[in-house]
């Protein structure tokens, strides 16, 4: 299988550069996925596009289990930094979490696996939107799943690049490897007025500061310290001007948490909070969007993908995942069928590391035949198993 891989080494390289220098945000993956479902038909595959907006469902071989491969497609709202052949040419848009490189390499094992004599079959999942959710709050994988994608689907897999390991290895385990993400946003009300007669107004800002304190008390004096949950404020916006105590104060921040019950707590502590500004005088509105479930990767499936990274790479280039908080939608897929991501080691050798979504973040094309033969071997496994 490695070898098959790397016989497309090539070809890998090419898809991926081409994704890269033309990235698509959000549903508008329009190039991207006309390029990916005609590959597809190109190998044989039974391909159904505009799936959840503008994703691609390819089938290919009959009966038996029903093997699903997830890879998302869209870009990243950046500036790209990096001064390479391949630098993207949409301005203000760029791969920066390595979904040029996720697509490229389902390609590679949707070609190799349709020169397989299958035992069953084999689904792949070309997503749209993994960054970020519609006017509707969905994003791309709910969107799919409700137009039945993983319908009768037996396993779902996928993997996610790693910048900070290197090419040859993968990392994986059993359990929670990512968070759930709620999002929230706010508006804080207070009375308007001149900054120099402070006394004749309620200074949203004042009563912000006392949010913000309370905000940042609830994961350290609120909740059980051994449940990982996060609250963070990314925006704050308000007023207009030096001299103008402003009348209102938005932000917006994201939770992340292992546990639903967590989840609800936070949202309950949350409420709670702004209440300080109700006491102080002022009033607020408050919005809680759920967004979706953590990672939770199934054992046997994860059990599966270590001993395939064991046979193809070698018994030490297979390593636990770090867990993280970060959150994906890929656990949308997983509501019907048991499932797993792993990440695969990506690291430029003697350059800085630049972390997903860094601006300079760039990838060793060593990685893609290593990733294309992770996904096609274990697709395979399942197949037989």
């Amino acid at each position: 299988m490695i070898k098959q891989a790397h016989s497309i080494s090539e070809e890998l390289i090419e898809w991926r550069r081409d994704f890269h220098q033309h990235p698509e945000t959000g549903f508008d993956v329009f190039r991207t996925a006309g390029i990916v479902a005609d590959e597809l038909e190109k190998m044989g595959y039974r391909v159904t596009r505009s799936v959840g907006k503008t994703g691609v469902v390819a089938e290919i071989g009959e009966g038996g289990k029903l093997v699903a491969i997830r890879a998302d497609m869209d870009a990243l709202p950046i500036f790209e930094q990096n001064e390479t052949e391949y630098v993207s040419l949409n301005e203000g848009k760029m791969h920066a979490c390595g979904h040029d490189s996720h697509t490229a390499m389902a390609l590679g094992a949707a070609k190799i696996l349709a020169k397989e004599k299958l035992n069953g079959r084999i689904r792949f999942l070309f997503q749209p939107c993994e960054e970020t959710a519609d006017d509707e709050g969905l994003s791309g994988a709910q969107r799919m799943y409700a137009e039945g994608a993983v319908a009768g689907v037996d396993y779902v897999i996928a993997q996610h690049v790693d910048p900070s390991m290197p090419v040859g290895t993968i990392s994986i385990n059993e359990g929670p490897s990512g968070g759930g993400v709620t999002s929230w946003q706010a508006t804080i009300y207070g009375k308007g007025g001149h900054g120099a007669y402070p006394h004749a107004s309620n200074d949203p800002f004042v009563l912000l500061t006392h949010v913000i304190m309370g905000i940042n008390a609830i994961v350290s004096r609120r909740l059980d310290p051994f449940e990982p949950a996060v609250i963070s404020i990314g925006a704050v916006n308000g007023g207009f001007t030096e001299n103008v105590i402003p009348d209102k104060v938005e932000l917006k921040g994201t939770i992340r948490f292992t546990s639903l019950e967590v989840e609800k707590q936070i949202r309950e502590e949350l409420t709670r909070v702004f209440e300080i500004v109700k006491t102080l005088g002022g009033d607020y509105k408050l919005n809680v969007l759920f967004g979706g479930m953590p990672t939770m990767n199934d054992k046997f499936v994860s059990d599966t993908i270590a001993q395939v990274g064991k046979d193809l790479l070698g018994e030490g280039s297979v390593h636990p995942l770090a867990k993280t908080l970060g959150a994906e939608d890929f656990p949308e897929f997983l509501k019907d069928a048991p499932g797993a991501m792993y990440t695969l080691g990506t690291r430029i050798e003697g350059r800085p590391i630049y972390e997903l979504h860094h601006p300079k973040f760039d990838l060793d094309e060593r990685a893609l035949p290593v990733g294309t033969a992770v996904l096609a071997e274990t697709a395979l496994r399942f197949l037989k198993s």
